[in-house]
């Protein structure tokens, strides 16, 4: 019914940038906030930055200043610039979506996931 699909990941160095993206497809009525979440080994899924339809931002301290949150024009769209990179952010990035589908009430959906390794 809903699909998110993440793209972008990769392995990057130290200090370099990486651009994430996720669209949002489906029966999907609206979109109340869209979002970033990691997962790194050994750890638990926690919260990277989050986007609501009126376009307030929320960001993990350990990001603020290097990631930044955006939406496309198209509301399912939503990415995720990520710059001065480091290795503590790798981990495996979700896509997550706040929307209420054309036949049911509000919820959250989760995309895979995509890989992003930041070594040297």
């Amino acid at each position: 019914q809903v699909q998110l699909v993440e793209s972008g990941g990769g392995l990057v160095q130290p200090g370099g940038s990486l651009r994430l993206s996720c669209v949002a497809s489906g029966s999907i009525f609206s979109i109340n906030a869209m979002g970033w979440y990691r997962q790194a080994p050994g750890k638990q899924r926690e919260l990277v930055a989050t986007i609501t339809s009126g376009g307030s931002t929320n960001y993990a301290d350990s990001v603020k200043g290097r990631f930044i949150i955006s939406r496309g024009d198209a509301k399912s769209t939503v990415y995720l610039q990520m710059n001065s990179l480091k290795p503590e952010d790798t981990a495996v990035y979700y896509c997550n979506a706040d929307l209420r589908t054309v036949i049911s009430g509000r919820r959250t959906y989760w995309g895979q996931g995509t890989q992003v390794t930041v070594s040297s």
